[in-house]
């Protein structure tokens, strides 16, 4: 049995620290000619199939723009062993840099978008935009996957989560308990 704990009191503003929905990811847009990159921890999955992702992409990023132009992006999933990469390209914007080159990363080209893949991410999953009715009001963009691409191995990567005040959890060990489930829930 779950042994119970007193509570306080805890700042609003800081339940990020609980509920961040999910690993640090790096959301790659092209507009044009412009390529950008951006390291984003607000993040949802919303459907299983078709597989759609909620971005809040804040208006005063430049990957805003380029993915509110375009209707696409990639979101690449880094492990942490880009830990120093995830937060430098956090920190600067491409509107001024070219964090590709910044950061030494390696675009690759995507099968079904404009925007770039990462080639030193676990994971890339290929985007465009399904639902656009939240962008006004809250910078919220609905994608649907369209294209996953994931490296073999390792099976469950070490990757980032992001709680807020320079701080990050590193995904830990895997806990197996497939024999409680029924078969409908493992889908």
């Amino acid at each position: 049995m779950a042994r119970r704990s007193e509570k306080q009191d805890f700042p609003v503003s800081k339940v990020r620290r609980f509920l961040e929905p999910g690993p640090v990811v790096l959301v790659t847009s092209r507009h044009g000619e412009e390529t950008d990159v951006m390291t984003l921890g607000w993040h949802v999955v919303l459907e299983f199939t078709p597989s759609l992702v909620g971005l809040m992409v804040s208006s005063a990023n430049h990957t805003h723009d380029l993915i509110r132009q375009s209707g696409e992006c990639v979101i690449n999933l880094p492990t942490t062993d880009m830990t120093e990469t995830v937060i430098g390209i956090g920190n600067t914007s491409g509107a001024d840099i070219d964090k590709f080159v910044k950061f030494g990363l390696t675009a690759a080209p995507a099968k079904h978008v404009a925007a770039p893949l990462i080639t030193e991410c676990h994971a890339s999953f290929e985007c465009r935009l399904a639902d656009d009715a939240l962008i006004d009001s809250r910078d919220f963009f609905v994608f649907e996957v369209v294209k996953a691409h994931v490296a073999p191995e390792p099976e469950h990567p070490e990757t980032l989560h992001y709680l807020g005040e320079g701080r990050f959890m590193v995904s830990g060990r895997i806990i197996d308990k497939r024999e409680l489930f029924t078969p409908a829930m493992l889908a």
